[in-house]
């Protein structure tokens, strides 16, 4: 059995047992890797006594702080209690990243009672979700063109940067009319559903990515999905005409608020210097971002374990409750630390600043290139 120092090491401390990672981008530090497998092995056990009460838990109060704001005649109410409803449907939806890597024999009943409470009313059943982060996990195909998750925002200018972040304000509406009026409209004529699928049903921010038909087994759970999720936006459409503009105009800003949350911590998810090339899983864990304790606030912005992405990439199947144990392992081995803490940063700020300031470097970059990925992030659905 492995255990751990009862009195950890410095994290910052170099090991004078461990050699410092050197290797290229299709090289691995087999020494983080193997640490990382030895020491979590009694750590991949999805705990339902933390998963059901944190979802459902911040569903109902997400959902309670939104019916206030919509009811609330007080302006600084209506404020308080639409932060309140962001950040906790915020953290409810970020449970979909869970669902892609748990188990199906897991928590039976979760990924149902998640679409039914979470990702049908917020118009992103997990569907949207599976099968894509699957590739970007890959290690021939993250950061390459096939990845849906992943453009070189580093190496682009410095004006895709806010693009990037505005482009998710539309998010909510554009989901509405995803499922509200082209999933209809899909029945009617095959090449607009056939269109509707491979570019509007998963949640990439690569828009050159095009989605393959879902497998068979998975093909009758994806149309029960998709027809809750197109009757919930035809009712919220329909929704103004009985009871107003206003529970609707509420509950989009809240939805929107939501996506700008979620685009900002995408934008600070990964260095994003990757120009296309498949890399080893040590130089994806390195071109991604934890942000560890002590700071508190990363657990807001980055919530379900997000605030360790850069350890989830070299545990993709660990779950999110068990990666502060882990990542305090990983810290402490002499072995490990030296490659393992190269990943780590302060917060959401110098991160900006970083790709920022990257952006406004670009060394050698082609401004054709650069034109191209540009224009894209206007088209990223």
């Amino acid at each position: 059995m492995t255990t751990t120092p009862s009195t950890p090491a410095d994290p910052k401390a170099p090991s004078p047992h461990a050699q410092p990672y050197s290797g290229g981008r299709s090289e691995d530090d087999k020494a983080l890797l193997r640490a990382a497998a030895e020491l979590t092995r009694d750590l991949g056990t999805a705990k339902g006594s933390i998963y059901w009460p944190d979802m459902v838990g911040s569903a109902l109060v997400g959902y309670g702080a939104l019916a206030g704001a919509i009811v609330s005649d007080s302006l600084w109410l209506t404020a308080a209690l639409a932060i309140v409803a962001t950040l906790a449907l915020y953290r409810a939806l970020l449970f979909i990243h869970e669902l892609t890597h748990l188990h199906r024999d897991a928590l039976p009943g979760f990924r149902t009672a998640w679409n039914l409470l979470v990702g049908i009313p917020m118009l992103t059943p997990s569907f949207m979700y599976e099968d894509g982060h699957t590739i970007h996990h890959s290690r021939k195909r993250y950061g390459t063109p096939e990845d849906p998750e992943y453009l070189p925002l580093a190496l682009m200018k410095p004006w895709t940067l806010p693009a990037f972040i505005l482009v998710s304000l539309l998010a909510p509406i554009g989901l509405v009319l995803r499922y509200g009026v082209l999933a209809p409209l899909g029945l009617l004529f095959p090449r607009l559903r056939r269109m509707n699928w491979a570019r509007f049903s998963t949640l990439a921010i690569n828009p050159m990515f095009r989605r393959r038909a879902p497998a068979p087994e998975d093909r009758r759970r994806f149309v029960a999905l998709e027809t809750g999720a197109a009757i919930w936006a035809i009712v919220l459409i329909a929704s103004v005409l009985w009871i107003g503009w206003r529970p609707l105009a509420v509950a989009l800003a809240v939805f929107s608020a939501v996506a700008v949350l979620n685009q900002l911590r995408t934008l600070v998810a990964h260095l994003w210097e990757n120009e296309g090339e498949p890399m080893s899983v040590t130089a994806q864990y390195l071109d991604t971002v934890n942000v560890p304790p002590p700071g508190f606030v990363a657990a807001l912005w980055a919530p379900v374990g997000l605030r360790y992405h850069a350890l989830h990439h070299l545990l993709p199947s660990l779950p999110y409750h068990a990666l502060g144990e882990a990542h305090r392992r990983l810290a402490a081995h002499e072995q490990a630390r030296g490659t393992y803490n190269r990943a780590h940063y302060r917060g959401m700020g110098p991160l900006v600043g970083r790709i920022a300031a990257s952006t406004m470097r670009r060394p050698g970059a082609s401004p054709a290139k650069d034109e191209k990925r540009a224009a894209s992030i206007e088209a990223t659905p």
